[in-house]
Formats: structure tokens, C-alpha cells, sequence
């Protein structure tokens, strides 16, 4: 279950979200971002090559190391630099608003502790920052929905903690921030995977209930 978990998982992941039909949403996702970007849930790099030349930097917190050596060999010569700073969203290793931006594609499904990685998100944004997310989740069609509860227990097997069940667009809001834009429609694909929510959302001008300032400069 390991090597399935370490080796296999993230090669399925990276062929899953690398298709050709992704591309639309991956350069509207990424649109309007600069200077230095933290991404949760980096993988193995997907969203690199649709960058808008203004970033500089990213911070990639990812826990494959499997996804960081495709992501490394995938953009050998990119001009983004590319700075693996942890392996948790929960516990991002970078000093309280220090970041321009954030970018999650595909990570809330998955993350075990939504809320936390949210707030850890919140935390290194500079106030008024922005947090670009394209993920699938619940549909609103009770039929679809249906399917997605029962499928739920086996996606979360077989792709290692994805859910299918989530609704991103209000975990986001609950966290705090504020939507500017969102967009949620199928993709194209099999329903239950391919209702997606496109977001733009602001951080809070004050820090989130909980939050802390006691993180030391990376």
C-alpha cells in the first residue's frame, strides 16, 4: 500500500490532471497572479507553464516527493523559480504575509484538514491578497450527488484521501475569505468527477479566529 501510496498514486494524479482539456481552466486559475505564490498541492507541476509572466516565485508545498521530481524534470528550464517549502498545508513554513498570492488546484478534495490549510493560507497572504482555486466537488444535481456519496469511500482508497463530496466554494468562505468570483459548472468527463468551482477569493484584512503571528521567517 506504500509503494502504491508513494510511487503510484501520484503518476495517476499528474496523468489525470494533465489532459489537454484542463488547459482552459489551468490559464483562467492562474490569471492575474504575481511576485511570489504559494501553491498548495503543487503536484507535479501542472500549472507552471501557464503562470502569468509577473510571478516570480513559487513555494510549493507538496508531500510527494514522487510529484516534485516530475515537476523538477517537467520544467527543468522554466523561468519561474521553484521553492519546495513543506510537505503539509496545515503547517506552511513561511513567514506571516509573505506571500502576493496563492494558487490550489485540486487539493481541498484531498487535504484532511480543510479549514486548517485555509487558515494556514490565510496567514502567509499579504491583507488583501488574493487565493486563485479551480476544484471538483459536490454537484448541485441529486442524482449526480447521489453517485458521488456512494463512490466516495472507494475515491478516497483508491486516490489516496480524495473526496468527492466537498464543496469548496463554501469551505473557502468559511474560512473567511471573501469571494470575488466563482464559477461552477461540468467539466467534461463523468459527472460525479467533473464539477468543478473556478475561485477568486480575498484574505481577510485581519487575521482569521485562531490564527497566530508567531511563525518565524523562512
Amino acid at each position: 500500500m506504500k509503494f502504491y501510496r508513494e510511487h503510484i498514486v501520484p503518476r495517476l494524479v499528474d496523468l489525470a490532471c494533465g489532459t489537454s482539456g484542463l488547459a482552459r481552466w489551468r490559464s483562467s486559475v492562474t490569471d492575474g497572479l504575481y511576485g511570489e505564490v504559494v501553491e498548495i498541492g503543487f503536484g507535479a507541476g501542472r500549472n507552471i507553464p501557464y503562470l502569468p509572466e509577473a510571478v516570480r516565485i513559487v513555494y510549493a508545498v507538496e508531500p510527494s516527493g514522487t510529484s516534485m521530481r516530475l515537476a523538477y524534470k517537467r520544467n527543468v528550464s522554466t523561468r519561474v523559480r521553484i521553492e519546495h517549502v513543506g510537505l503539509d498545508g496545515g503547517s506552511i513554513d513561511l513567514a506571516d504575509e509573505s506571500c502576493d498570492g496563492a494558487l490550489m488546484t485540486f487539493t481541498l478534495c484531498t487535504v484532511a484538514d480543510p479549514r486548517l490549510v485555509l487558515s494556514e493560507v490565510a496567514r502567509v497572504l499579504r491583507p488583501g491578497a488574493k487565493l486563485h482555486f479551480l476544484e471538483h466537488g459536490i454537484s448541485p444535481d441529486q442524482r449526480v450527488a447521489t453517485w458521488q456519496r456512494r463512490l466516495d469511500p472507494w475515491e478516497k482508497r483508491l486516490a489516496d484521501g480524495c473526496h468527492l463530496t466537498r464543496d469548496s466554494g463554501s469551505l473557502v468562505e468559511a474560512a473567511g475569505f471573501t469571494l470575488d468570483r466563482i464559477e461552477e459548472r461540468y467539466a467534461k468527463g463523468p459527472k460525479p468527477w467533473s464539477y468543478f468551482t473556478l475561485g477568486l477569493a480575498t484574505r481577510a484584512a485581519v487575521p482569521l479566529p485562531g490564527l497566530t503571528n508567531d511563525r518565524p521567517a523562512s
